[in-house]
């Protein structure tokens, strides 16, 4: 994978023609639950690796009609799909925003991102001047069962184009070692509501037991969660 770009000359849309649009409901109901808990009232939001913009379509009617949309991505089949989701508030860039001048917004949403970027420290540092607030959705990839799973990661390599892989421990201490100070963060329980593989729904039960006593212990040891992360 590594010395060819994935996003860029199709083959990512190849291994996942949807773009993982039908996540897009369940990301933005994440992304609210954040900006309420925060109190935040961005005018103006900007989606880096908007893939398809499912995500920044469904926030537009729930966001004050005042408030105005980007979505930039680097993939050309990204953008296509994008197309169709334009509106007077909503617009979209091929463009990586990191090199984009005098571009800044209020809020950077950067959702599933990272752990697909090969120099996701120099990326990171790249987009920091660009808005004050950013909203991270990180998946946490490292867990007790993935480790033992044989193929679990590998999968996750192969089909989804993880190169790298975190815990909440890792994640949180990367964006402080790139000089951003996370203000709140939660688990997101991704495989609970969306998994539908006989091994997530075999987990489903189980999964929502254990959060329900010990939200850290669970994550660590079965999975299936991400991380969102408000960060300055």
């Amino acid at each position: 994978m590594l010395g060819r770009n994935i996003y860029v000359d199709g083959e990512y849309l190849k291994r996942n023609p949807i773009w993982h649009v039908e996540e897009s409901p369940f990301k933005a109901r994440q992304i609210l639950k954040m900006m309420e808990r925060n109190r935040l009232r961005p005018k103006t939001i900007c989606d880096v690796g908007c893939g398809a913009g499912e995500v920044i379509k469904l926030l537009q009617p729930m966001m004050d009609p005042a408030c105005l949309f980007w979505g930039y991505d680097i993939s050309p089949q990204a953008l296509e799909m994008c197309k169709s989701r334009e509106s007077e508030r909503l617009q979209f860039k091929l463009a990586d925003v990191a090199q984009e001048d005098d571009t800044v917004f209020d809020l950077m949403l950067v959702l599933d991102v990272v752990e697909h970027v090969e120099d996701y420290f120099g990326f990171l540092k790249g987009i920091r001047p660009k808005s004050e607030l950013k909203i991270f959705h990180i998946p946490l990839d490292l867990s007790v069962q993935t480790v033992l799973r044989k193929g679990a990661l590998l999968k996750r390599r192969e089909v989804h184009g993880h190169l790298h892989y975190f815990t909440k421990e890792t994640a949180l201490e990367t964006l402080r070692d790139v000089g951003y100070e996370p203000v709140d963060y939660f688990f997101t329980p991704r495989c609970v509501e969306l998994g539908e593989e006989t091994a997530q729904k075999i987990a489903r039960l189980p999964r929502k037991i254990g959060f329900a006593i010990r939200q850290d212990l669970t994550v660590r040891l079965l999975g299936g969660y991400g991380l969102l992360v408000l960060a300055k």
